[in-house]
């Protein structure tokens, strides 16, 4: 019998965001640098992946910029970061590959949203988080960006706006948001007017996270596109203490874990991004190091 020939590696771009002026602790820009140097390239190659990393996009610092509007800090900044951010996963989704973005702040979800809206018009989002990320600059307490990146996606306030993308980029009925457990006034206003499945941390003990996780999938899927956004400060502090925002009472490393390897047997997901690793706050890089290993359960690491 004549040999078969090996199949086509699946190829990953991994994108840097390099930014941390969505929120107000300053560290989470060396994210990227620091979940590379826990190996994530080398993993992924283990996998079998083809892998290019692009670098991090070109992001400003806060010594560079002036703050003009305290109820969406540094917005203009932001949103030009996005908007390249947009145009390299757009550049990949097109060219055939899974965009892995790597955070800095939650606010660089606007551009790889943006880039998949624009490849594929509105799509579906998993939102694994300790916060639901729906404030707009009339409801945010902070003015922090990273704090309303869900709402900006469904195109809840226009100053969001930008010929990189089409809002919404995200379809109302197909949010899911996973491991909630702070929320602001405003935020808990909207969710009950919202189509989203929202399991907070309650109902993630009550029901169990492969439920939790399996429900979610369900209601995002569809055309388009599905991504897959995790914030670090999701997994508990105990496993992940190098994020911007931590919260207790988070999941455990192996929900986590258990969320990523459903996730990957699902095969819907299109993206995947990675964000709030702030190496300042770490024990010997150990948040960014959960992080690769994070990736590798979405991508299709298993233990046996």
């Amino acid at each position: 019998m004549a040999a078969q020939p090996e199949p086509a590696p699946r190829r990953v771009a991994i994108i840097g965001a390099a930014l941390d002026l969505g929120q107000g602790r300053r560290g989470v820009d060396m994210g990227p640098s620091a979940i590379r140097y826990a190996g994530l390239e080398a993993r992924l190659r283990d996998l079998g992946y083809e892998v290019t990393d692009q670098g991090n996009v070109p992001a400003p610092v806060v010594e560079e910029v002036a703050l003009e509007d305290r109820s969406a800090r540094y917005l203009p900044e932001v949103k030009a970061t996005c908007e390249r951010i947009a145009s390299r996963v757009f550049d990949a989704v097109t060219g055939g590959a899974v965009p892995l973005v790597l955070g800095g702040d939650h606010s660089v979800a606007i551009g790889t949203l943006g880039g998949l809206s624009k490849a594929f018009g509105p799509g579906g989002v998993l939102w694994i988080d300790a916060h639901g990320d729906l404030n707009t600059p009339t409801s945010s307490p902070s003015g922090n960006v990273h704090g309303m990146v869900l709402a900006a996606a469904l195109g809840l306030d226009p100053s969001f706006a930008s010929s990189a993308w089409e809002l919404p980029m995200v379809d109302t009925s197909r949010v899911a948001l996973v491991g909630v457990r702070a929320l602001d006034d405003g935020e808990r206003a909207l969710i009950r007017q919202l189509e989203a499945k929202v399991f907070t941390m309650s109902e993630v003990d009550r029901l169990g996270l492969e439920r939790c996780i399996r429900e979610s999938l369900a209601h995002v899927a569809g055309p388009g596109f599905v991504h897959v956004s995790l914030d670090m400060d999701a997994v508990d502090p105990a496993y992940a203490p190098g994020v911007g925002t931590p919260v207790r009472g988070g999941l455990s490393y192996r929900e986590a874990h258990l969320a990523m390897e459903l996730i990957a047997e699902a095969g819907l997901a299109n993206s995947l991004e990675v964000v709030e690793v702030n190496p300042i706050l770490d024990r010997e890089n150990e948040t960014a190091a959960l992080a690769v290993e994070l990736v590798a359960s979405a991508l299709g690491a298993r233990i046996l």
